[in-house]
């Protein structure tokens, strides 16, 4: 008989219960994760469903998710330039190195181009995320956030040739009601 082969399946994240998020993400990273940097950096946003995916196994169960989060780089005047922060990107330790993490990534990036978001941001390691999706540091010396960071792993990426940069502090993205 052949070896079985296993297959996930991506779907919306907004499909999956908020349960078994936190009970993955828990897994992932540990139940302390909420004093990160970048939980401050969006903290009180919802996610955006439109590029946060899940990945679920051929029995059903969770394995993978990637939550996007409308941010911004607040300016020194107060305006603010618009950001989608991805992460994180969690997999479940009994899946993890088998591509999860990788494809999760392949899929916000190509929602991301494809509906011409906002540019994308994160923190991560550049060798991985610029190498695969060209991610990079070069344009986000002028960044801060509101917690440790080592400014090398502030990354960011223009989806549609939008230039990046600036100065100031990266924060939840505020919106205006007209």
């Amino acid at each position: 008989m052949a070896d079985r082969q296993d297959v996930s399946v991506m779907v919306p994240l907004d499909k999956v219960a908020e349960g078994e998020v936190e009970r993955l993400l828990d897994a992932a990273f540990g139940p302390d994760r909420h004093g990160r940097t970048a939980y401050r950096i969006r903290a009180g946003m919802a996610w955006l469903p439109q590029l946060s995916f899940a990945l679920l196994d051929d029995d059903g169960r969770l394995i993978g998710t990637l939550q996007s989060w409308p941010v911004a780089l607040t300016q020194e005047d107060g305006s603010q330039s618009p950001l989608v922060m991805v992460g994180p990107v969690a997999v479940h330790p009994d899946a993890q190195g088998t591509g999860h993490g990788r494809a999760l990534m392949d899929a916000v990036v190509a929602a991301a181009r494809a509906q011409r978001s906002d540019p994308l941001m994160m923190i991560g390691d550049p060798e991985y995320y610029g190498r695969f999706w060209g991610f990079s540091a070069d344009a986000t010396s002028g960044w801060d956030a509101p917690g440790p960071f080592e400014p090398r792993r502030l990354l960011a990426l223009s989806v549609d040739g939008r230039a990046i940069g600036g100065a100031g502090m990266l924060g939840p993205r505020v919106v205006v009601a007209a």
